[in-house]
């Protein structure tokens, strides 16, 4: 049977069910207030890791109190900057340590939009791209940025490179041993299809290489050895096998 997109009542019963139908019902008012607490999360998360960097600031900024102009200016300059990196540093663990309570909600799915599995998901995405946007592009591709996705939940094999920033629900996606992701590559593990928004992991076997700019989308199988070419885009449900290793 076919849900009805239309419905402002919810099939989940108990407390789920209240707080889903509240969802369907006043759309737009809950989904503002939602914003509210993701949003005070966001700002909580990036307030702690500027402590330090603000620490950092005061420390040389005291030091060049009591030095010449050149100097004054010099120490004023590095500690902005170098308050920047404590700060994206910083925010690399801070964010997967808030990752962590949300990420055992975070199941594959396929509902409507207006329904309670998108909440940590919501969240979930809302924590990579604080660091993704803020600070993760000067540090890909590096073993930094690897260490990222592993704390957000991605599965990384041996011997793999990310030379991308581009990537949504990490802990969805899985990428085996000796994988290259090139430049500006997509993935994300979710699709919307005939008004359903799907989670669904990407599985990516050994030896992969994914090219320059190409797109991995939600509910994709890549196998052993496989070249996915610069701009390719492989669409939900591919299963692609994997090639036999050269002798």
């Amino acid at each position: 049977m076919k849900e009805n997109f239309d419905s402002k009542v919810s099939e989940r019963s108990g407390i789920a069910g209240i707080l889903e139908s509240m969802l369907r019902r006043f759309r737009i008012a809950t989904y503002l207030i939602l914003l509210i607490p993701i949003y005070l999360i966001a700002v909580l998360v990036m307030s702690i890791s500027a402590a330090p960097s603000v620490f950092f600031f005061k420390f040389m900024l005291e030091q060049a109190n009591n030095m010449s102009e050149v100097f004054y200016y010099l120490f004023i300059g590095f500690g902005l900057v170098g308050g920047y990196f404590i700060y994206g540093i910083t925010l690399i663990f801070v964010a997967p340590l808030f990752n962590l309570l949300i990420l055992f909600h975070i199941k594959p799915f396929r509902c409507i939009f207006y329904s309670l599995p998108v909440i940590p998901w919501y969240l979930h995405n809302a924590l990579t791209y604080i660091v993704r946007y803020t600070f993760l592009e000067f540090v890909t591709p590096t073993p930094i940025n690897l260490l990222f996705y592993k704390m957000m939940g991605m599965k990384i094999g041996k011997g793999s490179h990310i030379n991308t920033t581009n990537i949504s629900d990490p802990c969805m996606i899985q990428i085996g041993n000796n994988v290259t992701i090139g430049g500006s590559a997509h993935l994300f593990a979710h699709y919307n299809s005939h008004g359903y928004l799907i989670v669904a992991p990407v599985k990516i076997g050994n030896r992969v290489t994914i090219g320059l700019k190409a797109t991995i989308m939600g509910d994709v199988e890549i196998g052993d050895g496989v070249i996915i070419p610069a701009n390719e885009v492989v669409f939900p449900k591919s299963r692609i096998a994997s090639v036999k290793k050269p002798e």
